[in-house]
């Protein structure tokens, strides 16, 4: 029996979420093409007959620490590389970009055999760029493998769960066999309401806004759930609502069809959206708001 944790890392946008949620087999992970859509450690659990991997989805790693969500995020991927077992680096195309190198340099602090991952290969017209790229990155790191997938199309997916199984050291299970993540319905409600709303809007707002559940019953075969939504500026949140609430009812109603097949139940949503200034730039704030992983 084999079992351990595997850290999936790489810089923002790269297709981590969209990995972990193919790996595992059902989605855990919220996903969108904005970057930064990852915001907390969140665990992924795959048990099979050959053992358990513990896959850890992390925030994309990046230069800019001028805010302090900014910071809390490089803050949440680098903790998890700690005690890791294996590392999957994730990169989207036949290249390292400069945040590559950040990525890098604290890959290269853990110790833990490394797996290159080049990601969403069924976009790459020019093939033939795959071996010079694969030859210059085996002298810039001693990779315990290089694999070209992509994770949305399942292409080498397969592989890439063997030789993750392969590195890991023999254990129990860290966590029960039924078990798919470590978070709460609570936690998965607000993020399945925070993915509607990024895919929903423009491109500064998703960044300047969070999801707070402030009620979750569960009432026999419904569950009521009432969550906040918070922005920064009264601008973003007449944008949230839309013109005549319509932004907000078609979110809710995304966001309920979804938590209704995570629940396998009738679900009842209330959204309500609220301006908290500088949210995303105030340390207590972040805390507060669940941001202390």
């Amino acid at each position: 029996m084999k079992s351990g944790f595997v850290a999936i890392v790489g810089r923002p946008n790269v297709g981590k979420s969209t990995l972990v949620n193919h790996l595992i087999g059902q989605k855990i992970c919220i996903t969108s093409r904005r970057p930064q859509t990852t915001r907390h450690r969140i665990f992924g659990i795959k048990t099979t007959e050959a053992g358990q991997a513990v896959f850890v989805d992390t925030p994309g790693i990046h230069a800019s620490e001028k805010r302090a969500m900014n910071r809390y995020l490089n803050k949440a991927a680098g903790a998890a590389l700690g005690d890791v077992n294996v590392v999957v680096w994730v990169i989207d195309r036949p290249a390292f970009l400069s945040e590559d190198e950040l990525v890098l340099q604290r890959i290269q602090r853990t110790g833990a055999p490394v797996i290159l991952a080049i990601n969403k290969i069924d976009r790459l017209e020019d093939k033939d760029l795959l071996l010079p790229f694969l030859q210059a990155a085996g002298e810039l790191h001693d990779f315990a493998a290089m694999i070209p997938l992509s994770a949305l199309r399942g292409a080498n997916l397969q592989e890439l769960d063997r030789m993750i199984m392969s590195l890991l050291p023999e254990g129990e299970l860290i966590f029960p066999e039924d078990q798919v993540t470590d978070r709460s319905m609570r936690f998965m409600a607000a993020e399945i309401i925070r993915e509607k709303l990024i895919r929903s809007l423009g491109q500064e707002v998703p960044h300047a806004l969070t999801v707070e559940i402030e009620e979750y019953l569960l009432e026999g075969d419904l569950t009521r759930i009432r969550a906040l939504i918070l922005v920064e500026r009264s601008g973003q949140k007449a944008i949230v609502i839309g013109k005549k609430g319509d932004g907000l009812k078609k979110v809710g109603e995304r966001a309920r069809m979804d938590l209704e097949k995570l629940l396998e139940g009738k679900v009842f949503l209330q959204l309500w959206v609220k301006v908290k200034e500088g949210w995303s730039d105030d340390e207590r704030a972040l805390k507060s708001l669940g941001y202390a992983d």
